[in-house]
């Protein structure tokens, strides 16, 4: 990774700062699709929806995350997500989210108001994102 500029990176959520320090880039996922970001990106403010991160570290170390909903803001070097919450593979209870669709599957079926139904849909969603980041990050950790 030598040879690439670093840039700072603050990944913030209500529980704890998920990282702070350098990275070599960033790719993030917005509403209409993905976003790199490397050293001297251009100032951007956008929202961040459910969904996965990954950034590079300066020693080549690739870190993968669940994030939920939240915002990034790029000032220059300087890059700021702040995330209702931010998971790593293992940090994820593929049981448990396994648990939560099923029961979300379950109150699906029975009548619910248009409110309770596209609540439920969207914990169905974050279920199923974080299920996704996990697979992904076992498989990347199993190519290491």
């Amino acid at each position: 990774m030598s040879g690439q500029r670093s840039f700072r990176l603050e990944v913030l959520t209500p529980e704890r700062p998920f990282y702070r320090g350098d990275c070599v880039s960033l790719t993030v996922q917005l509403e209409d699709g993905m976003l790199g970001i490397m050293a001297g990106h251009s100032p951007l403010t956008a929202a961040l929806p459910d969904g996965e991160i990954s950034f590079i570290k300066p020693d080549g170390e690739k870190v993968i995350c669940a994030v939920a909903s939240g915002m990034i803001d790029v000032d220059r070097n300087d890059v700021r997500l702040l995330c209702g919450s931010a998971l790593l593979p293992e940090e994820i209870d593929a049981e448990e989210e396994r648990r939560a669709i099923a029961e979300a599957e379950l109150k699906m079926k029975q009548k619910q108001s248009r409110r309770e139904y596209m609540l439920t849909k969207i914990a169905i969603a974050k279920s199923l994102n974080k299920l996704r980041v996990k697979n992904h990050g076992n498989k990347f950790n199993n190519n290491i």
